[in-house]
């Protein structure tokens, strides 16, 4: 079978809008076999397609914070503000990193071990930390969800999801050796050819505008990266 697996070491899709339907209602991939997985996964925040609640602690927080919503002057939106320093708490798009790595031409994949779609397919992916750069990032997701070294090649795509006000930058690249290993997040991880690639059990419909944009650039060397396919927003 195709797929690759390593056992696990220490350590940001029925059905499919647009252009991806085909693949994802297409025959179901055979599972991989010898398939080992890791301990039970420890249930945390999923660090994927789910906007994260709270926030971070404000200027305004040492006496009422940021408890009135209101448009401030010269805006044009309503905030949430502080009544009594005016301090204003500014809510901004999450930052997704991530990455379609290969190995020659094989794909790295992840199969969740968090909600929301728990059990489902993904690419290593996640937050943007503070401090990082987005390269930096995509090698950091990599290896925490998939004990993957990872090389970056370039960007490859950048997607929006304003639904849940997210923009996903997608990095092409290649693993520096086939040894892999779930992670956390991870029930456990494989390297897929792409005939074999589970498309009826992909987590998200930026997986797969990720997974087709890799194939059809996978030859080109200098290009400007797509970002959605017409018409697709990223529900599923």
């Amino acid at each position: 079978m195709s797929a690759s697996r390593r056992t696990a070491g220490a350590g940001p899709i029925p059905p499919v809008d647009g252009g991806f339907r085909g693949l994802a209602e297409g025959r179901r991939a055979p599972r991989p076999k010898f398939l080992v997985r890791p301990a039970p996964a420890i249930h945390i925040t999923p660090m994927s397609e789910t906007p994260k609640a709270g926030g971070r602690a404000s200027k305004g927080s040492t006496l009422g914070g940021p408890t009135v919503q209101k448009i401030p002057e010269g805006d044009d939106r309503p905030r949430l503000v502080c009544p009594d320093c005016g301090y204003i708490e500014y809510e901004n798009p999450r930052i997704i990193v991530g990455s379609v790595s290969a190995w020659r031409d094989r794909i790295l994949l992840c199969r969740r071990a968090i909600d929301p779609r728990r059990g489902f397919w993904t690419l290593p992916a996640g937050y943007l930390e503070l401090n990082e750069s987005t390269q930096e990032g995509a090698i950091r997701e990599a290896w925490e969800e998939a004990g993957a070294r990872i090389e970056i090649d370039g960007l490859l795509a950048v997607y929006n999801i304003a639904r849940i006000s997210q923009v996903q930058l997608i990095y092409r690249a290649r693993l520096t050796s086939p040894d892999i290993a779930p992670g956390r997040e991870s029930q456990e991880v494989a390297l897929f050819a792409w005939d074999d690639i589970p498309w009826g059990d992909i987590a998200f419909p930026s997986v797969h505008w990720a997974l087709r944009h890799h194939d059809e650039l996978s030859h080109e060397t200098s290009f400007s990266p797509p970002s959605n396919p017409p018409g697709e927003t990223g529900d599923y």
